[in-house]
């Protein structure tokens, strides 16, 4: 891990835009294989395969999408999702939670929704993290799914998909890291385009950070990161 700071922070670069090409894909991989802040490299399902053999031998972490972009799909339809990121090389599954279900009440279905994809993501020894669309929910909310997804297993909890500011990632990664144990890191996912929000998200209490990462971006951490190790 590589910390920033005080806090240890690993970066997500990720490539989950509608229209992502496999050109985009060759500068996604060039860049999280050149810059050692980045350990996971986050892709829209249909470039799983394609990222998994040009990522090689690397160590970093292979996630992609479930249930993108709503959450609204049938548990079926994500765990077989799921199921074929997994067997094409994922070794980490982002899933969109059930937000309508959570606003109806049905927890039940919320919880059964995060367990059914956790439980196929751990059978592969993958790491499952269910995306909590905080912008559209209340606080209240927020903190319930939080609770339902800690009991489910989920390894880390998200502030949402790539759209929201970083600002707002900043502020409600805050609250879900008051809502889940130790346990359970929580990412914040955001448009972040400067290693200030970077730091300001670490210490909101974020243990990753995902966005479509700049080269400009990365160099700025990288020498916070050299400045701190000289400063030891």
């Amino acid at each position: 891990m590589t910390a920033i700071g005080r806090r240890t922070v690993r970066l997500e670069h990720r490539l989950t835009a509608p229209n992502a090409s496999l050109a985009d894909l060759d500068a996604a991989v060039a860049l999280a294989l050149e810059h050692d802040l980045i350990a996971s490299l986050l892709v829209s399902p249909w470039l799983v395969k394609a990222a998994r053999r040009k990522l090689g031998r690397s160590r970093l972490r292979l996630g992609t999408v479930v249930g993108y972009s709503h959450g609204g799909q049938l548990l079926t339809v994500k765990a077989f999702e799921a199921s074929k990121a997994l067997e094409q090389g994922a070794t980490q599954i982002d899933f969109v939670m059930n937000g309508g279900a959570l606003v109806s009440g049905d927890e039940e279905t919320v919880y059964n929704d995060m367990l059914g994809v956790v439980d196929m993501a751990h059978s592969a020894l993958a790491v499952a993290c269910v995306i909590v669309e905080v912008a559209t929910l209340p606080e209240d909310l927020v903190r319930k799914a939080c609770r339902l997804a800690e009991r489910a297993g989920v390894d880390q909890v998200a502030t949402g998909t790539e759209g929201a500011t970083a600002s707002h990632a900043i502020s409600r990664a805050a609250v879900l890291r008051d809502s889940v144990g130790p346990r359970v890191l929580v990412k914040a996912a955001g448009r972040f385009r400067a290693a200030d929000e970077v730091r300001e998200a670490i210490a909101a209490g974020a243990a990753r950070v995902s966005a479509r990462f700049s080269t400009h971006t990365l160099n700025a951490l990288g020498k916070v990161q050299e400045a701190a190790t000289a400063g030891r």
